[in-house]
Parts: C-alpha cells; sequence; structure tokens
C-alpha cells in the first residue's frame, strides 16, 4: 500500500506540472492596461495612472506566450494611434521605475516570446522536481 501512495504522489506531481497555472493574457487586458499610458505617451497630458497599467501589466505576463501576447497588442495598439512619441514609449520602463528585458519599440520582433519548447525550461519545471521528489522519497525510506 506504501508503494500505491507513492505512485499517487508521482501522477499528482505530474498533473501539477502540467496543468496550467492561469488563464492567457488577452489583447483587451493589455489595452485595458495600458490606456491610462496613452494621453502622456501622445504628450496630451500627465503620466497620470500610467505606472500603474505599465507595473500590472508586467505583473501580469508571467508566461512567453502572455509576453508575446503583450507585445503583438502593444505594437498592433501602437500603429492605430496617431501621435505616439517614440522616445517617451522607450523611457517608460525606467520612468515607471520596472525592468523589461527588450527595447520597447516599433521594430521589437515579438517572436522572439513565443512558447516553444525549451531544454532549460523542460529541467527546471519537470526533471529538477521528479529529482526532489525521488531525493526525498529515498530519504524517507532509508529513515
Amino acid at each position: 500500500m506504501e508503494m500505491a501512495g507513492k505512485i499517487a504522489c508521482f501522477v499528482l506531481l505530474c498533473m501539477t506540472v502540467v496543468a496550467p497555472h492561469a488563464e492567457a493574457l488577452s489583447c483587451g487586458e493589455v489595452q485595458s492596461s495600458m490606456a491610462p499610458c496613452v494621453p502622456y505617451l501622445t504628450s496630451r497630458g500627465p503620466l497620470g495612472g500610467c505606472c500603474g497599467g505599465v507595473k500590472g501589466l508586467l505583473g501580469a505576463a508571467n508566461t512567453p506566450a502572455d509576453r508575446k501576447t503583450a507585445c503583438t497588442c502593444l505594437k498592433s495598439a501602437a500603429s492605430t494611434i496617431k501621435g505616439i512619441d517614440g522616445d517617451k514609449a522607450a523611457s517608460l520602463p525606467s520612468v515607471c521605475g520596472v525592468n523589461i528585458p527588450y527595447k520597447i519599440s516599433p521594430s521589437t520582433d515579438c517572436s522572439m516570446y513565443d512558447n516553444s519548447f525549451s531544454y532549460s525550461r523542460f529541467i527546471l519545471y519537470f526533471v529538477y522536481p521528479l529529482y526532489n521528489l525521488f531525493n526525498n522519497l529515498i530519504r524517507s525510506y532509508i529513515n
């Protein structure tokens, strides 16, 4: 029976690792987060609540797919809004006190945030937790 409990724990761990942790970010959420920035970026108003939106979006874009969605939506929205000051847009992360891993620019390649398989992600999120699980099981069995 003890072995059945260990197998059940292993299956539960696999389900937890594979299960999605949150719903995907949508363009509507990206646009809502960044809407307070439009007056500032078009030189028609103050910074206002823009930084709150930037920080909220940064916190919501947790996965590579979310970051790609955010990038694509922002580039699309920026192309439809007339009069955006590119220098203000590029300096927005520093003005708001956040760090992002890319430059804000119309030339930013959003495809670099795709959700493709990566060996390091596989090791980090699957192999390493399994190693720890088995290591702990072996230690508890020995003791």
